[in-house]
């Protein structure tokens, strides 16, 4: 068992034959009682510091325990998001290859349908071209008929008896 301060203080000592000298002893223990007591004080200062920082050492012993289990959880976050953005972006490409040969596909039979549809219009240019031809040269045929010239003989007898009709009415 350990002394306290109070054991030393109250301490007897037996006395003997020539024994010590009783006021250098006392003054002697007073002084190893101070002592004693400021060590009693520091050892428990002492203790209530270690169990301080124990405390804190836990504690932070705590966070460094959880930061690492975060950064272990954003770890495999970010390598599942990689993983994620990996696949959506296979997935845009083969989504946007189809849809490119869909849109060439398209453009190509379009292009077929256009191509058609051209030659059918020259085809048609050419027959409407010909029609028209023959429609001028039959017109000039008609042009060049003899029958124009009779017409214009014909038109001026018209004309010369409706003056000379026109002139009996004025004289009557």
């Amino acid at each position: 068992m350990a002394l306290t301060p109070m054991d030393i203080h109250n301490k007897q000592f037996t006395k003997g034959f020539r024994g010590y000298d009783m006021d250098e002893v006392n003054e002697f223990l007073d002084q190893v009682i101070k002592d004693y007591e400021t060590v009693i004080r520091e050892k428990e200062e002492l203790f209530t510091k270690v169990n301080e920082l124990e405390s804190r050492l836990d504690h932070f012993s705590n966070i460094e325990e959880t930061l690492n289990k975060s950064i272990l959880i954003a770890q495999e976050s970010a390598e599942e998001v990689k993983r994620s953005a990996k696949k959506e972006s296979q997935l845009i490409i083969k989504e946007s290859e189809k849809n490119a040969d869909r849109i060439i596909n398209d453009a190509l039979s379009k292009s077929r349908k256009i191509a058609l549809e051209l030659e059918e219009l020259k085809k048609q240019a050419a027959v409407y071209r010909m029609r028209f031809k023959m429609l001028i040269e039959a017109q000039l045929e008609l042009l060049d008929d003899e029958d124009w010239d009779s017409l214009t003989d014909v038109q001026e007898e018209d004309e010369q008896e409706l003056q000379h009709t026109y002139d009996d009415r004025e004289s009557r």
